[in-house]
């Protein structure tokens, strides 16, 4: 429980600072304020976030970093079933701020990362790890794509400890702290 109240806290002060660079005076009301919230309303709140970032999120760069770190969270424990896999495409191909880009790319770009990853889970992750590290000279992107991988690693309720030792070698990658992002 307390991993997700860190990462609710550190989403209010991402939703923050991003209200604030926007620099709109508009407000995410929601969960703001409050002290409680369920982990399907944090997921939300990442989603939203993600989406306020949307139209800087439309490089190749992010585009790769994200499918990678999709891949490389749904492989963390070594294995990804075809169930998991299925689902993991849907989340990428309905995720709002990915619909900047064809749906046939993205799926490819994320199996070939499974691919890679089930094929030698060390030699995948580096791969993986590349391609994430291209969105780093971007701040936006980089946070973004830690929140992607924070989306889809929460999708099932829970942040198992593989995937968060996937989500600190991607903020690692990405050269950004894990404790930004509660972990």
């Amino acid at each position: 429980m307390a991993m997700f109240d860190r990462l609710k806290e550190q989403a209010r002060a991402l939703q923050q600072s991003q209200g604030a660079r926007a620099g709109s005076g508009q407000q995410h009301g929601h969960g703001s304020s409050s002290g409680g919230g369920s982990k399907a309303q944090l997921m939300g709140l990442f989603k939203s976030q993600l989406a306020s970032a949307k139209a800087e999120l439309k490089s190749g760069a992010y585009r790769d970093a994200s499918m990678a770190m999709c891949a490389l969270v749904a492989a963390a424990d070594g294995r990804v079933d075809p169930a998991e896999r299925q689902r993991v495409e849907e989340l990428i191909v309905s995720n709002e701020v990915l619909q900047n880009f064809p749906p046939d790319q993205l799926r490819k770009r994320f199996n070939e990362h499974v691919d890679r990853l089930t094929a030698n889970f060390e030699l995948g992750k580096a791969r993986a790890l590349e391609d994430i590290a291209k969105a780093a000279k971007k701040p936006v992107e980089a946070r973004a794509v830690v929140q992607t991988g924070l989306v889809v690693a929460g999708a099932d309720g829970s942040f198992e400890p593989a995937e968060q030792y996937a989500v600190r070698d991607a903020c690692s990658a990405l050269n950004l702290s894990p404790a930004e992002f509660g972990i």
